[in-house]
């Protein structure tokens, strides 16, 4: 009986949410009812660099500490650091206390922060964050400080997180003056909450006389000259701000959704032909259940690509159902970094399985090699890339308390759990196959040039990116742009199609070479969606050729290094998805014939 139409005929469609598409979320965190005069806090966040206003391109990806020396901001008299979760610290959030005071309803004008005198050697480095398009990041009650943008394409307004460092309209100049607009909401008499925070910077070459004077209606506007820092002479540096309190109509619940863009709406569709049916597969029933060479890689390869799945499908669901707040800073990396460690049981128990199907008898290799090979490649290019984030002095580095804390997760949490599932793993009985496998290898015949393995997986590897590479461009922007990620429901969505686009596009293939007599299906499989992980590599060097103007080093080496680890969990994740559908199809198909 030849397989089902519907295991080879695909189409999929899929449609991008329109720049109106309704996000849901939960708050996150407990609201915050302000009487009039009482004081909102300021912190200060890492300083990150942002695209460009013309070029819309990155020129660096290394975030900075606020209160790295070179810059010389103002400093409160008591410096607190704020407590941060796993994933905030290791998306490089450094959150202090600031001098800023602000009081709700409290307008405030050309008020004196602080001055500072910056050293030559400190304005070049200034100067050079500028050119990189640096943005100032704040935090206010929560809520990032914004600066107002408009969508070219949609015509839209949206509050873009954190504002220029600086102008380079025609030479850097150091923005050092703060027009901030607090939005507020009235929830009873005289209760207020915090619902919106723009920032417009502007740049001030002041006259230390202008502060001399106790006058009270002096105006920071009034002063036209920019703050240029000289190179060659020390430079006097003047903060101030102004605040200004308006009401608004949005409520606490939905403050986050002017942060919330879409970019650049579009619709991708794709679809398979159909193709001819063919009986050749029949004549291969004793040679495809044949162990593949280095099994043992392979079914270590398959537990982790399975802990991958169950990680993300799972993290989705969290975030689908509203628990992964934009408030709730690093809440996403955390919680993916908690469930990769608590599925280091379906890693052993997968491996085990499929390793004890195929008669491997290095049960003790297995299960080692399952519990830390994997993570321990992704470790090591992670403690690689942080030494450049360290040698750079990039507040990103990840602290060595941090790093001690993930190696105490993995090795008191995800190893023994992985210990377990394997031994679970090899008590379960083996998987029986249908049907036997002779003693002789059958002779495979020459194939023809796109069934051969590099052509094939290249073909096999487009269908399973093009599912995903318009939200890919989303989440590169998100991570590399400094933009909040929120369309979950979009991103389950799309999972779910790149599943079963691996599953079938492998399925499909793997039916072709069948019939073509050759049944060195297990590798080609999980290779064949596999490779969907080296287009998302390409994919990120036309990312970094189009979209960033990186020169430095160390910029360049973390975002390679980085997408490299992206796409080789890809490249295990799809592998995985299209090795299991493989081998449920083929078990399907070869039940139903009939051997003598």
């Amino acid at each position: 009986m030849a397989p089902p139409r519907s295991f080879i005929i695909t189409c999929i469609l899929i449609l991008t949410i329109s720049a109106n598409t309704f996000a849901f979320y939960l708050p996150g965190v407990a609201p915050r009812d302000y009487r009039e005069g009482d004081e909102v806090e300021v912190h200060v966040n890492s300083l990150t660099p942002m695209m460009g206003p013309a070029t819309q391109q990155l020129k660096s990806v290394i975030p900075y500490d606020y209160y790295y020396k070179p810059f010389h901001f103002c400093q409160p008299k008591e410096l607190k650091s704020q407590p941060e979760s796993l994933g905030s610290i290791l998306f490089g959030d450094r959150i202090f206390s600031s001098a800023y005071v602000l009081k709700m309803k409290v307008d405030e004008k050309c008020k004196l922060l602080c001055n500072q005198t910056v050293p030559p050697e400190d304005a070049k480095f200034i100067n050079q964050r500028i050119r990189e398009n640096y943005a100032i990041n704040w935090l206010i009650d929560g809520l990032p400080a914004a600066s107002k943008k408009l969508d070219a394409k949609t015509h839209t307004n949206f509050n873009s997180i954190g504002f220029e460092l600086g102008d380079q309209t025609a030479e850097p100049s150091l923005n050092n003056h703060y027009d901030i607009t607090i939005q507020y909401h009235t929830q009873d008499k005289n209760k207020y909450r915090v619902v919106g925070v723009i920032v417009k910077p502007f740049s001030r070459k002041y006259d230390a006389t202008l502060f001399s004077q106790k006058d009270e209606n002096k105006d920071c506007n009034s002063v036209i000259n920019r703050l240029v820092l000289s190179e060659t002479n020390s430079n006097e540096v003047f903060y101030t701000y102004d605040i200004s309190w308006v009401s608004s109509s949005t409520a606490w619940a939905t403050r986050w959704d002017s942060y919330l863009h879409t970019f650049d709406p579009r619709i991708h569709w794709f679809s398979l032909e159909d193709v001819q049916e063919d009986f050749g597969w029949k004549l291969v029933h004793g040679d495809v259940f044949r162990p593949p060479v280095n099994v043992m890689l392979l079914s270590v390869f398959l537990g982790s690509g399975a802990q991958l799945f169950f990680m993300t499908a799972v993290t989705l669901v969290f975030a689908v159902l509203g628990f992964l707040s934009p408030s709730n800073r690093g809440s996403l990396a955390t919680v993916m970094i908690i469930f990769y460690m608590l599925f280091g049981s379906v890693a052993g128990y997968v491996s085990a399985r499929v390793y004890k199907m195929f008669n491997g008898d290095s049960w003790k290799k297995n299960v080692f090699l399952t519990a830390f090979l994997f993570p321990s490649l992704i470790f090591a290019i992670f403690v690689v890339l942080n030494f450049f984030l360290v040698s750079a002095k990039s507040s990103g580095a990840v602290p060595a308390t941090t790093l001690l804390a993930i190696i105490g997760l993995w090795f008191l949490i995800s190893v023994p759990l992985c210990f377990i599932g394997s031994f679970f793993g090899f008590r379960k009985p083996k998987i029986e196959h249908p049907v036997r496998t002779n003693q002789i290898p059958r002779q495979i015949p020459d194939q023809v040039f796109y069934l051969r393995p590099i052509p094939s997986m290249l073909m096999g590897g487009v269908l399973p990116f093009g599912a995903i590479f318009i939200e890919l461009y989303f989440i590169m922007n998100s991570i590399w742009g400094n933009k909040v990620y929120y369309l979950f429901g979009f991103a389950a969505l799309v999972f779910i199609i790149l599943t079963i686009t691996c599953s079938e596009v492998t399925i499909l293939l793997c039916y072709f070479h069948l019939c073509a007599e050759d049944y060195h299906w297990s590798w080609r499989a999980f290779l064949t969606s596999g490779a969907s992980g080296l287009y998302i590599f390409i994919y990120s060097i036309m990312y970094f050729a189009t979209r960033l103007q990186i020169t430095s080093l160390t910029s360049t080496v973390i975002y390679f290094g980085w997408s490299g680890v992206m796409s080789l969990m890809f490249f295990v994740l799809t592998g995985t998805i299209g090795y299991f559908a493989c081998l449920a199809f083929i078990r399907r198909i070869f039940m139903s014939i009939k051997v003598d």
